[in-house]
């Protein structure tokens, strides 16, 4: 083990567990350098088991022989693990350590919306990935649109995974699933579910792949979530939007259902992540 026993904030290499900003650990200038950090023994190990490469761990001295101590086995020896006094710790990161340990791991790069469809597409008997699917098989993704709280993509995530969904794909205006409190949120679920980035104009994509876009959207043209026409639908792409403003009407219009959950006692929406959960379940085709 590489043990190195921070005195100071200034000590080389601790800045990207409390200094740099999550922009600044996505390096979008230089991607090889690309890191994100996963928080908490039970995520890091989710991660690890998920095949993300671990560049350096955090953790109290008192975590090195105990709850970081099957994590460390898992990492390369000349792997540096920083460790020092619980305050500066608390210092470093701006909040103390209720979890005890802190990994940063190297970002993987991104495939294109169309690879990871095709992927999931795949119906030749050649060797396939645990999400590719024979083209028969039903599929349901979930696209997230415009989504920016980070505690939402989280549980999104981990709903996702949960119920069955075969990835997650996301407007360059939501929040990065592997922005360090998303990935807590998620319990290391983003690490579970294939995801990437979509095009602005993703409509003819789906189409391309043979999806039907469902908008979960509050209008007069909706239908309801256990409409049997949905369920019977061999590949689903669940659309869910921001709470506040909801779905943009072009993409509304676009769709090809508009689906709403129905309600009770005058209550006319739910939080994104909760409706997300619901749809996943009643939409999930058998699976």
């Amino acid at each position: 083990m590489r043990i190195i026993e921070i005195k100071s904030l200034e000590e080389p290499g601790i800045q990207m567990f409390g200094s740099l900003t999550e922009a600044q650990l996505r390096s979008r200038l230089n991607p090889s350098k690309a890191v994100f950090i996963a928080e908490s023994p039970k995520v890091i190990s989710v991660a690890l088991h998920a095949g993300m490469e671990p560049v350096a761990l955090l953790c109290e001295r008192r975590h090195i022989e105990g709850d970081a101590r099957d994590i460390i086995a898992r990492c390369p020896e000349t792997m540096p693990i920083y460790t020092g006094e619980r305050e500066l710790l608390a210092k470093l990161t701006g909040y103390t350590l209720t979890r005890g340990v802190l990994c940063a791991m190297r970002r993987p790069e991104a495939c294109s919306a169309e690879a990871l469809l095709a992927r999931l597409c795949k119906s030749d008997d050649g060797p396939k990935r645990e999400y590719a699917c024979h083209q028969q098989d039903p599929l349901r993704v979930v696209v997230i649109q415009s989504v920016c709280d980070t505690t939402n993509i989280g549980a999104i995530f981990r709903s996702a995974a949960a119920l069955g969904i075969d990835a997650v794909l996301l407007t360059p205006d939501s929040c990065d699933p592997l922005n360090r409190r998303a990935v807590r949120v998620s319990m290391g679920s983003v690490f579970l579910v294939p995801w990437t980035w979509l095009p602005e104009d993703y409509n003819e994509l789906f189409h391309r792949f043979g999806f039907k876009t469902v908008a979960m959207a509050l209008t007069d043209q909706s239908v309801p979530l256990d409409d049997p026409a949905l369920k019977a639908e061999p590949r689903l792409a669940i659309i869910m939007g921001t709470e506040g403003d909801g779905l943009p009407h072009s993409t509304i219009e676009k769709a090809d259902y508009t689906v709403r959950i129905p309600m009770q006692h005058g209550v006319d929406s739910l939080n994104v992540a909760a409706a997300a959960a619901v749809a996943f379940w009643e939409l999930r085709n058998g699976k």
